[in-house]
């Protein structure tokens, strides 16, 4: 039997089974172990010399799990797994209030780019850690500090899925970075859905009578109406499948170089693609919706960003530029 490719996520997974495994059934013989894992014995054997530098937080010698390696590996070996120095797995994981607010935090980062599956273990976990959390501390809650989006945005996600599962109309405060402005619109929800670590609403836009997506972080309000959608009931787009911003002849494709001062904007705004230069510059594609908007955003930038394409952008971007330096004639 050859041995089968182990990537770190496997391999964690098996050694979260392993453990408890050989604490629940004392002394295991390596191949009992390996066909109970459904692995080859020799990646048993690789998994437990990565356990021997598993432990816990100091990395001392008596920190760390001791696995037996002389009796899976010697020739007078018996091959029976001995690990020792592991007993605190087999009892409740305590944790101080330190611990706990990390992974409290980690916990609701994860919650942001989650799919609706792991949102909801998430969410399960998390209600289990803030509850035994305060409980210990005879505190409300563990305060887990500034966290991406903050507890309003989950409140609008919350109300906008149920909105969703309820077909009701929703007023949206919305705003648009590629006009930078604040608009006012109707919507029919579809769902909730998750691309490059932000949050979206896919809905049907009365204003622009076309499917649109809505970033939340970017919703300034939201009102649920009484009234049922009309459009024709539709899931939320696989944002894998369809991409995240779908070309559509009422947008252009613009080529940006960006200097090493100016690449925050592949972290703010849609970019199509980015392709990395000398000198640490990028070479970016981004779609846009309003040229006016594109000549703002160049202006910020100067003098680190250049229209590589569409030339006329270029030229209209030179002649922003140079009206705004004659304001300073």
């Amino acid at each position: 039997m050859s041995t089968q490719p182990a990537g770190a996520k496997d391999q964690v997974a098996r050694l979260l089974t392993l453990v408890p495994f050989l604490h629940a059934r004392g002394k295991v013989r390596l191949e009992d172990a390996a066909a109970a894992l459904g692995v080859p014995a020799e990646q048993v054997l690789a998994d437990l010399k990565v356990l021997l530098m598993c432990g816990l937080p100091g990395g001392y010698p008596d920190d760390l799990i001791d696995v037996d390696l002389d009796a899976l590996e010697e020739p007078e070996g018996d091959g029976v797994i001995r690990v020792t120095n592991a007993d605190y797995l087999a009892r409740p994981l305590r944790l101080s209030p330190t611990e706990a607010t990390a992974i409290i935090v980690a916990l609701r980062a994860l919650r942001g780019s989650a799919g609706d599956d792991t949102r909801e273990v998430v969410d399960r976990a998390l209600a289990k850690l803030e509850a035994a959390a305060a409980h210990g501390s005879g505190a409300h809650q563990i305060d887990p500090g500034e966290i991406p989006g903050g507890a309003d945005l989950v409140r609008l996600e919350a109300d906008l899925r149920r909105a969703s599962g309820a077909r009701r109309q929703v007023r949206l405060r919305y705003y648009v970075p590629s006009r930078d402005e604040l608009s006012e619109r109707v919507v029919d929800p579809r769902g909730i859905v998750t691309a490059h670590g932000s949050t979206y609403l896919d809905a049907w836009c009365h204003s622009a009578d076309a499917p649109r997506l809505f970033r939340l972080d970017r919703v300034e309000a939201a009102h649920v109406l009484e009234s049922e959608i009309v459009s024709d009931p539709e899931p939320p787009r696989d944002l894998t499948d369809t991409g995240l911003f779908p070309r559509s002849p009422e947008t252009t494709l613009a080529t940006l170089e960006l200097d090493p001062a100016a690449r925050w904007v592949v972290e703010y705004y849609p970019v199509e693609d980015v392709r990395p230069r000398r000198g640490g510059r990028l070479e970016v594609d981004l779609v846009i919706a309003n040229e006016r908007w594109l000549q703002r955003l160049l202006l910020r930038l100067a003098p680190h960003a250049r229209v590589i394409a569409p030339a006329a952008y270029a030229e209209s971007y030179a002649a922003a530029a140079r009206e705004a330096l004659d304001l300073y004639g």
